[in-house]
């Protein structure tokens, strides 16, 4: 992470993130903030990373979307894969930054596991959703982290995940019917637009059981999906060499 320090006024500090003024402050028990651009888009469009805000950031367009005048946030809601009470804490920070003036509608970023609240989220806000840019993005705990197909999982993860959902057993688990790629219809009934960016080498959260289930019953349901796929690439690293594709992503869906 690229920050300072520069403001502290005992409520909000404001330091300096990739260049940009960053305001941080606490709100439901939780660190939150919010980089602003130094010249804002009309309307102060943003984008909200769900989770991994410093996870090879310059890869992922962020820094040249704050340069065209986006905001970017972001709420430390911990390694809760998404549950629904990370989607109640979530849902808290909205107001907020609504109040400080933000647009009414915006674009998430779902980096890996963060995908799983980022898909969560707009099912519960559809109408506060334009698009949704997901990288290596996790669609369906059956896959990572419960390994209950070709991806390799992590055994620690998945009973974390279980406990934060409060499923009273792994067969409770393992029949949960809203993962994202059971949970697609209400985003295309309200225009969502959907990004993957997948590793075709990634045995870590496979494209195959992930970003592709999305991409076919998407277009079924006669959504917007793309996929950019990064031949003999993992799981890491996140982004793109050259991330213009995923900026005029956000940008189409602000205009």
């Amino acid at each position: 992470m690229q920050a300072s320090e520069i403001i502290d006024s005992g409520n909000e500090r404001v330091d300096v993130w990739y260049g940009y003024q960053r305001h941080c402050f606490r709100m439901a028990g939780r660190d939150c903030w919010l980089v602003k651009p130094k010249r804002a888009r009309p309307g102060n469009p943003w984008t909200w990373c769900m989770e991994f805000p410093d996870a090879f950031t310059e890869r992922t367009g962020v820094p040249q979307l704050l340069e065209k005048g986006f905001h970017h946030l972001f709420m430390d809601v911990g390694n809760t894969f998404g549950c629904p009470n990370a989607m109640k804490q979530l849902e808290a920070f909205y107001p907020e930054f609504r109040r400080r003036g933000l647009a009414e509608k915006g674009v998430l970023i779902g980096i890996s596991r963060g995908t799983l609240y980022a898909y969560n989220w707009a099912a519960r806000n559809p109408d506060k959703v334009l698009g949704i840019y997901a990288d290596a993005g996790v669609c369906d705990f059956k896959s990572w982290p419960a390994a209950r197909g070709k991806g390799l999982g992590s055994v620690t993860d998945w009973q974390d995940l279980q406990a934060c959902y409060g499923f009273k057993s792994e067969a409770e688990a393992l029949a949960y019917d809203k993962n994202p790629v059971d949970n697609l219809a209400v985003l295309a009934q309200n225009g969502i637009a959907l990004l993957h960016v997948v590793g075709d080498a990634d045995d870590v959260v496979p494209q195959e059981e992930n970003a592709a289930m999305v991409e076919a019953r998407y277009k079924k349901l006669g959504g917007k999906v793309a996929v950019i796929h990064k031949p003999g690439v993992g799981h890491h690293p996140h982004g793109l060499d050259d991330p213009r594709p995923i900026v005029d992503f956000v940008l189409k869906c602000q205009r």
